[in-house]
């Protein structure tokens, strides 16, 4: 499902101060009413059998499927937005010195891409000379179809990107570090899960120690609302209406908050923006109003 940003640039517990910054790398109708309202991330709703995949996402990505590859179409900022992803990673390794993905020398790093979608970032990821293996999951058929047959085009990714059609809830848990991820990915997912704060207790279980929690998403803001549900799909429709829904964004300080004293550390954030025909740029201070990038590093 990670196509929240398809065609744009694009709480979780009560609050408490942050004792920690992160760190810099340096159409539903809206209820203004729901911006007071922080939302709730409650790692006590998680059941085994429950599952993050919401049966209307699926269907309808599953209709923008087609278009996954072509450069100019509802994907295209998603194409334009990978080589931020990779720097942002590349960020977060290199910020724990003397640590061998912080070398970035060796094919020995392991990705788990959640909601991989067409495989954007996954075929990425699997070219990259530190790359060991890519694990990329997805529940939408016809979207996973997509990327497995786009993956067939490139030889050298044989062995080394695998798809399964599952999601994260199905995935079997690693038996030890060794079975760990040193990189688990949500790109454009989060804010498309119904109950995010049960999803993000189980995606922890396939961080290994040491390794990164990345994900990207949109901050709730009247400027995000303007720009993804009412410029975009709305007026402009370059995003297919039904992509967005604002009350699910959530904010940088909420997922502070959440991931505080559970385990993680090391936060790291960086506001992005779209500037048409420059790409996307990093902006300080953008996290607070729209696109933002979040990582955290599993401690023990």
């Amino acid at each position: 499902m990670s196509t929240a940003l398809r065609a744009t640039g694009r709480v979780l517990g009560p609050s408490r101060p942050s004792t920690a910054a992160a760190s810099r790398h340096t159409p539903r109708q809206w209820r203004p009413e729901s911006s007071l309202k922080p939302f709730r991330l409650d790692s006590r709703q998680w059941q085994s059998t429950s599952s993050s995949v919401n049966p209307e996402q699926v269907c309808h990505f599953n209709s923008l499927a087609s278009e996954w590859w072509a450069p100019h179409g509802s994907s295209r900022l998603l194409h334009l937005m990978n080589p931020v992803r990779q720097d942002f990673i590349r960020g977060c390794l290199q910020s724990i010195p003397d640590t061998t993905a912080s070398r970035l020398q060796d094919a020995s790093l392991s990705y788990l891409d959640i909601g991989c979608g067409g495989g954007i970032f996954a075929e990425s990821a699997a070219r990259l000379p530190t790359t060991k293996r890519v694990t990329a999951i997805d529940p939408t058929p016809s979207v996973l179809a997509v990327a497995k047959a786009h993956a067939k085009k490139d030889p050298s990714l044989s062995g080394k990107l695998v798809y399964r059609q599952t999601s994260v809830e199905e995935l079997q848990v690693p038996r030890g570090p060794g079975e760990a991820y040193d990189i688990v990915s949500l790109f454009e997912v989060i804010e498309h899960v119904d109950r995010p704060g049960p999803f993000l207790e189980r995606v922890r279980l396939f961080v290994k120690p040491g390794g990164w929690l990345v994900m990207s998403t949109i901050a709730r803001s009247w400027v995000s609302w303007f720009t993804t549900n009412l410029v975009a799909e709305s007026l402009l429709r370059i995003v297919p209406p039904g992509t967005h829904d604002w009350n699910k964004y959530i904010n940088e300080d909420e997922l502070q908050r959440f991931f505080m004293d559970k385990g993680w550390d090391s936060p790291r954030v960086m506001g992005v923006v779209y500037v048409p025909g420059l790409g996307w740029k990093e902006v300080r201070g953008g996290e607070k109003v729209g696109n933002y990038f979040f990582a955290v590093r599993r401690s023990d």
